[in-house]
Protein backbone atom coordinates (compact mmCIF):
# COMPACT_ATOMS: atom_id res chain seq x y z
CA UNK A 1 0.00 0.00 0.00
CA UNK A 2 2.94 2.39 1.01
CA UNK A 3 4.76 1.50 -2.59
CA UNK A 4 1.45 2.18 -4.32
CA UNK A 5 0.40 5.44 -2.74
CA UNK A 6 4.56 6.34 -3.85
CA UNK A 7 3.75 5.43 -6.88
CA UNK A 8 0.52 7.57 -7.02
CA UNK A 9 2.22 10.49 -5.56
CA UNK A 10 4.96 10.04 -8.19
CA UNK A 11 2.20 10.08 -11.05
CA UNK A 12 0.53 12.85 -9.20
CA UNK A 13 3.60 15.19 -9.60
CA UNK A 14 4.47 14.05 -13.27
CA UNK A 15 1.41 15.11 -14.58
CA UNK A 16 1.49 18.37 -12.59
CA UNK A 17 4.87 19.26 -14.19
CA UNK A 18 3.55 17.69 -17.84
CA UNK A 19 0.83 19.92 -17.77
CA UNK A 20 2.95 23.12 -17.65
CA UNK A 21 5.13 21.45 -20.29
CA UNK A 22 3.15 20.98 -22.47
CA UNK A 23 1.17 24.48 -21.91
CA UNK A 24 4.22 26.43 -22.65
CA UNK A 25 6.10 24.31 -25.03
CA UNK A 26 3.68 25.03 -27.96
CA UNK A 27 3.95 24.42 -31.91
CA UNK A 28 4.22 27.83 -33.14
CA UNK A 29 5.41 26.28 -36.91
CA UNK A 30 2.00 27.61 -38.24
CA UNK A 31 1.86 30.60 -36.26
CA UNK A 32 2.75 33.68 -38.61
CA UNK A 33 4.26 37.51 -37.13
CA UNK A 34 4.75 40.68 -39.08
CA UNK A 35 7.53 42.69 -37.40
CA UNK A 36 9.92 45.04 -39.31
CA UNK A 37 13.10 45.16 -37.61
CA UNK A 38 15.09 48.72 -38.00
CA UNK A 39 18.73 49.48 -36.91
CA UNK A 40 17.71 53.04 -36.49
CA UNK A 41 21.60 54.02 -34.86
CA UNK A 42 23.09 52.32 -37.85
CA UNK A 43 21.28 54.57 -40.31
CA UNK A 44 22.29 57.62 -37.96
CA UNK A 45 25.50 57.06 -37.10
CA UNK A 46 26.75 55.68 -40.84
CA UNK A 47 24.31 57.14 -43.38
CA UNK A 48 25.57 59.27 -46.28
CA UNK A 49 23.85 62.26 -46.32
CA UNK A 50 21.57 61.12 -48.96
CA UNK A 51 20.31 58.40 -47.26
CA UNK A 52 20.25 59.57 -43.94
CA UNK A 53 17.51 62.62 -45.38
CA UNK A 54 15.41 60.13 -46.86
CA UNK A 55 15.32 58.34 -43.87
CA UNK A 56 15.26 61.05 -41.65
CA UNK A 57 11.61 61.77 -43.18
CA UNK A 58 10.95 58.23 -43.33
CA UNK A 59 11.32 57.64 -39.74
CA UNK A 60 9.53 61.37 -38.51
CA UNK A 61 6.42 60.00 -40.61
CA UNK A 62 5.98 55.86 -39.65
CA UNK A 63 7.63 56.02 -36.18
CA UNK A 64 7.47 59.42 -34.87
CA UNK A 65 7.00 58.63 -30.94
CA UNK A 66 10.08 56.27 -31.43
CA UNK A 67 12.46 58.78 -33.32
CA UNK A 68 10.96 61.70 -31.12
CA UNK A 69 12.49 59.95 -28.11
CA UNK A 70 15.86 59.29 -30.34
CA UNK A 71 16.36 62.68 -31.89
CA UNK A 72 14.77 65.16 -28.70
CA UNK A 73 15.20 63.24 -25.70
CA UNK A 74 18.68 60.83 -26.71
CA UNK A 75 20.22 63.17 -29.23
CA UNK A 76 19.34 66.77 -28.12
CA UNK A 77 18.76 67.82 -31.41
CA UNK A 78 15.12 68.18 -31.31
CA UNK A 79 12.04 68.75 -33.94
CA UNK A 80 14.41 70.94 -36.14
CA UNK A 81 14.36 72.12 -40.04
CA UNK A 82 16.73 69.57 -42.31
CA UNK A 83 19.69 71.45 -42.58
CA UNK A 84 20.56 71.86 -38.62
CA UNK A 85 19.64 68.42 -38.24
CA UNK A 86 22.16 67.56 -40.76
CA UNK A 87 24.69 69.53 -39.08
CA UNK A 88 23.70 68.29 -35.71
CA UNK A 89 24.45 64.46 -36.72
CA UNK A 90 27.77 65.76 -38.11
CA UNK A 91 28.51 67.20 -34.74
CA UNK A 92 27.14 64.30 -32.66
CA UNK A 93 29.36 62.08 -34.80
CA UNK A 94 32.57 63.64 -33.85
CA UNK A 95 32.04 63.37 -29.94
CA UNK A 96 35.08 61.50 -28.99
CA UNK A 97 32.82 59.56 -26.67
CA UNK A 98 29.96 58.69 -28.99
CA UNK A 99 32.47 57.27 -31.26
CA UNK A 100 33.70 54.35 -29.08
CA UNK A 101 30.00 53.57 -27.57
CA UNK A 102 29.14 53.73 -31.59
CA UNK A 103 32.03 51.23 -31.93
CA UNK A 104 31.18 48.97 -29.19
CA UNK A 105 27.95 48.77 -29.98
CA UNK A 106 28.82 47.77 -33.68
CA UNK A 107 31.51 45.52 -32.73
CA UNK A 108 28.89 43.50 -29.97
CA UNK A 109 25.33 43.43 -32.20
CA UNK A 110 27.33 43.35 -35.22
CA UNK A 111 24.28 40.45 -36.39
CA UNK A 112 21.13 41.27 -34.68
CA UNK A 113 19.71 38.04 -37.01
CA UNK A 114 19.65 35.84 -34.02
CA UNK A 115 18.01 38.33 -31.64
CA UNK A 116 15.12 38.92 -33.99
CA UNK A 117 14.61 35.33 -34.41
CA UNK A 118 14.25 34.69 -30.74
CA UNK A 119 12.30 37.82 -30.68
CA UNK A 120 9.90 36.81 -33.26
CA UNK A 121 9.49 33.31 -31.82
CA UNK A 122 8.70 34.93 -28.67
CA UNK A 123 5.45 36.81 -30.16
CA UNK A 124 4.85 33.61 -32.00
CA UNK A 125 4.05 32.13 -28.57
CA UNK A 126 2.31 34.70 -26.93
CA UNK A 127 -0.21 34.87 -30.66
CA UNK A 128 -0.33 31.26 -29.61
CA UNK A 129 -1.96 31.71 -26.41
CA UNK A 130 -3.60 35.13 -27.72
CA UNK A 131 -4.38 35.27 -30.91
CA UNK A 132 -6.33 38.24 -31.14
CA UNK A 133 -3.79 40.55 -29.70
CA UNK A 134 -2.02 42.38 -31.69
CA UNK A 135 2.49 42.46 -32.14
CA UNK A 136 4.36 45.10 -32.47
CA UNK A 137 4.44 46.27 -35.98
CA UNK A 138 8.46 47.92 -35.52
CA UNK A 139 10.87 46.66 -33.21
CA UNK A 140 13.56 49.42 -33.46
CA UNK A 141 17.36 49.38 -32.44
CA UNK A 142 18.64 52.89 -31.44
CA UNK A 143 21.63 54.14 -29.11
CA UNK A 144 19.82 55.68 -26.08
CA UNK A 145 22.76 57.00 -24.76
CA UNK A 146 21.64 54.87 -21.78
CA UNK A 147 18.10 56.81 -21.04
CA UNK A 148 15.67 53.65 -22.23
CA UNK A 149 16.86 50.02 -22.26
CA UNK A 150 13.54 49.28 -23.79
CA UNK A 151 10.30 50.82 -24.20
CA UNK A 152 7.36 50.39 -25.73
CA UNK A 153 5.13 52.52 -27.80
CA UNK A 154 1.01 51.49 -29.11
CA UNK A 155 2.82 50.10 -32.19
CA UNK A 156 6.74 49.81 -31.75
CA UNK A 157 9.21 48.50 -29.36
CA UNK A 158 12.68 50.92 -29.37
CA UNK A 159 15.49 48.48 -27.46
CA UNK A 160 18.67 51.07 -26.38
CA UNK A 161 21.30 48.28 -27.51
CA UNK A 162 24.22 50.14 -25.57
CA UNK A 163 22.23 49.21 -22.21
CA UNK A 164 23.31 45.75 -23.21
CA UNK A 165 27.12 45.75 -23.50
CA UNK A 166 27.70 44.24 -20.36
CA UNK A 167 29.53 45.37 -17.29
CA UNK A 168 33.15 44.25 -18.53
CA UNK A 169 32.64 47.21 -21.37
CA UNK A 170 34.67 50.06 -21.07
CA UNK A 171 32.22 52.44 -21.56
CA UNK A 172 29.84 50.71 -18.80
CA UNK A 173 32.85 50.68 -16.41
CA UNK A 174 33.20 54.36 -16.75
CA UNK A 175 29.80 55.90 -16.49
CA UNK A 176 29.20 58.13 -14.01
CA UNK A 177 28.51 57.25 -10.10
CA UNK A 178 24.52 57.68 -10.41
CA UNK A 179 25.07 54.58 -12.29
CA UNK A 180 25.60 51.91 -9.69
CA UNK A 181 27.49 48.43 -9.96
CA UNK A 182 24.29 46.96 -9.59
CA UNK A 183 22.63 48.33 -12.37
CA UNK A 184 25.51 47.71 -14.48
CA UNK A 185 25.97 44.02 -13.65
CA UNK A 186 22.39 43.99 -15.17
CA UNK A 187 23.43 45.93 -18.25
CA UNK A 188 24.24 41.96 -20.14
CA UNK A 189 22.86 40.88 -23.81
CA UNK A 190 21.24 37.91 -22.20
CA UNK A 191 17.92 39.74 -20.73
CA UNK A 192 17.82 41.48 -24.49
CA UNK A 193 15.14 39.71 -26.02
CA UNK A 194 13.30 38.59 -22.26
CA UNK A 195 13.07 42.60 -22.05
CA UNK A 196 11.57 42.89 -25.45
CA UNK A 197 8.64 41.02 -24.77
CA UNK A 198 8.05 41.50 -21.22
CA UNK A 199 7.92 45.73 -22.24
CA UNK A 200 5.62 44.99 -24.58
CA UNK A 201 3.65 42.60 -22.24
CA UNK A 202 3.30 45.10 -19.46
CA UNK A 203 2.46 47.97 -22.01
CA UNK A 204 -0.06 45.69 -24.19
CA UNK A 205 -1.82 43.35 -21.97
CA UNK A 206 -2.32 44.47 -18.34
CA UNK A 207 -3.52 47.66 -16.64
CA UNK A 208 -2.09 49.26 -14.00
CA UNK A 209 -2.43 48.35 -10.56
CA UNK A 210 -2.64 50.17 -7.55
CA UNK A 211 -3.44 47.73 -4.61
CA UNK A 212 -2.20 46.33 -2.16
CA UNK A 213 1.61 44.69 -1.99
CA UNK A 214 0.09 41.16 -2.17
CA UNK A 215 -2.17 42.68 -5.69
CA UNK A 216 1.06 43.95 -6.89
CA UNK A 217 2.93 40.66 -6.39
CA UNK A 218 0.48 38.95 -8.62
CA UNK A 219 0.24 41.01 -11.01
CA UNK A 220 4.05 40.99 -11.48
CA UNK A 221 3.64 37.63 -11.09
CA UNK A 222 1.17 37.07 -14.14
CA UNK A 223 3.83 39.27 -16.57
CA UNK A 224 6.87 36.99 -15.80
CA UNK A 225 4.25 33.95 -15.90
CA UNK A 226 3.77 35.35 -20.25
CA UNK A 227 7.55 36.32 -19.93
CA UNK A 228 8.10 32.80 -19.55
CA UNK A 229 5.13 31.36 -22.06
CA UNK A 230 6.63 33.83 -25.03
CA UNK A 231 10.30 31.77 -24.29
CA UNK A 232 9.45 28.64 -22.26
CA UNK A 233 13.21 27.39 -23.31
CA UNK A 234 14.68 30.38 -21.04
CA UNK A 235 15.95 29.40 -17.81
CA UNK A 236 13.58 31.49 -15.29
CA UNK A 237 16.59 33.72 -13.65
CA UNK A 238 16.62 34.83 -17.22
CA UNK A 239 12.70 35.51 -17.23
CA UNK A 240 13.65 37.67 -13.70
CA UNK A 241 16.57 39.16 -14.56
CA UNK A 242 18.20 37.34 -11.96
CA UNK A 243 22.06 35.64 -12.40
CA UNK A 244 21.73 32.04 -11.49
CA UNK A 245 23.13 32.91 -8.10
CA UNK A 246 20.74 35.16 -7.13
CA UNK A 247 18.05 33.08 -8.66
CA UNK A 248 18.96 29.72 -6.23
CA UNK A 249 19.21 32.13 -3.38
CA UNK A 250 15.67 33.02 -3.89
CA UNK A 251 14.58 29.79 -4.02
CA UNK A 252 16.18 28.44 -0.97
CA UNK A 253 14.67 31.54 1.21
CA UNK A 254 11.26 31.45 -0.24
CA UNK A 255 9.56 30.34 2.80
CA UNK A 256 11.45 32.49 4.72
CA UNK A 257 10.46 35.83 2.80
CA UNK A 258 6.53 34.61 2.71
CA UNK A 259 6.95 33.95 6.29
CA UNK A 260 8.25 37.45 6.78
CA UNK A 261 5.90 39.05 4.86
CA UNK A 262 2.70 37.16 6.86
CA UNK A 263 4.48 37.69 10.58
CA UNK A 264 4.78 41.41 9.75
CA UNK A 265 1.05 41.61 8.48
CA UNK A 266 2.89 43.47 5.12
CA UNK A 267 0.57 41.51 2.43
CA UNK A 268 -2.34 43.74 2.72
CA UNK A 269 -0.13 46.80 3.10
CA UNK A 270 -1.39 49.66 0.28
CA UNK A 271 1.94 52.03 1.46
CA UNK A 272 3.87 53.18 -1.97
CA UNK A 273 7.05 52.72 0.38
CA UNK A 274 7.08 49.31 1.05
CA UNK A 275 5.60 48.08 -2.32
CA UNK A 276 8.29 49.95 -3.79
CA UNK A 277 10.95 48.21 -1.83
CA UNK A 278 9.39 44.75 -2.24
CA UNK A 279 8.59 45.41 -6.44
CA UNK A 280 11.41 47.39 -7.36
CA UNK A 281 14.97 47.31 -8.88
CA UNK A 282 17.72 47.63 -6.73
CA UNK A 283 20.86 46.42 -4.94
CA UNK A 284 18.83 43.80 -2.87
CA UNK A 285 15.26 43.97 -1.41
CA UNK A 286 14.83 46.38 0.92
CA UNK A 287 13.12 46.21 4.15
CA UNK A 288 13.84 42.38 4.22
CA UNK A 289 16.43 41.55 7.03
CA UNK A 290 19.02 39.57 4.43
CA UNK A 291 20.71 42.29 2.69
CA UNK A 292 22.63 39.82 0.62
CA UNK A 293 18.78 39.38 -1.22
CA UNK A 294 18.57 39.78 -4.51
CA UNK A 295 16.03 42.38 -5.70
CA UNK A 296 12.66 42.26 -6.42
CA UNK A 297 11.58 39.30 -4.24
CA UNK A 298 8.06 40.46 -4.11
CA UNK A 299 8.18 40.12 -8.43
CA UNK A 300 9.84 36.48 -7.76
CA UNK A 301 6.78 35.65 -5.32
CA UNK A 302 4.36 36.42 -7.97
CA UNK A 303 6.27 34.33 -10.61
CA UNK A 304 6.46 30.96 -8.09
CA UNK A 305 2.72 31.91 -6.76
CA UNK A 306 1.46 32.24 -10.57
CA UNK A 307 3.15 28.95 -11.86
CA UNK A 308 1.91 27.51 -8.99
CA UNK A 309 -1.66 27.86 -9.62
CA UNK A 310 -1.08 27.35 -13.51
CA UNK A 311 0.63 23.84 -12.71
CA UNK A 312 -2.40 22.99 -10.26
CA UNK A 313 -5.43 23.84 -12.53
CA UNK A 314 -6.40 23.55 -16.18
CA UNK A 315 -6.49 26.89 -17.51
CA UNK A 316 -6.23 28.58 -20.62
CA UNK A 317 -3.41 31.54 -20.27
CA UNK A 318 -5.93 33.70 -21.10
CA UNK A 319 -8.25 33.63 -19.07
CA UNK A 320 -5.02 33.55 -16.39
CA UNK A 321 -5.52 36.86 -16.84
CA UNK A 322 -8.76 37.62 -15.22
CA UNK A 323 -8.30 35.86 -12.17
CA UNK A 324 -8.60 37.55 -9.04
CA UNK A 325 -5.21 38.30 -6.78
CA UNK A 326 -7.26 36.70 -4.23
CA UNK A 327 -7.97 33.40 -5.93
CA UNK A 328 -4.04 32.83 -6.43
CA UNK A 329 -3.03 33.87 -3.13
CA UNK A 330 -5.58 31.16 -1.63
CA UNK A 331 -4.24 28.58 -3.95
CA UNK A 332 -0.71 29.10 -2.96
CA UNK A 333 0.55 26.32 -1.68
CA UNK A 334 4.53 26.62 -0.12
CA UNK A 335 6.85 24.49 1.44
CA UNK A 336 9.14 25.11 4.08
Amino acid sequence: MILRNSLILIIITFHIGSCQYNRLKVNTSNINVNINYTNMDDVIFNSDSIVLMKKHQFFKNQMKEIYHFQITDCLGIGDVDDTIFYNSIIKYRGDTLINQLESDISSQFSDLSKYKDIITDGFRHLKFHFPNEKVPKNIVFLNSIFRANVFSTKNEIAVGLECFLGDSNRIIKNLPPSYYNWMKEEMDHCYLERDVINSWIQTHYFDSVNGSLVEQIIHYGKVLYLTQAAYPDFHPSIILRYSKEDYQWALDNEFRYWKYLVDQELLFKTDEKIIANMILAGPYTTGIPDRDSPDRLGQFLGYRMVNNYMNSHEIKLLDMLDLSYNEILQAFKIEK
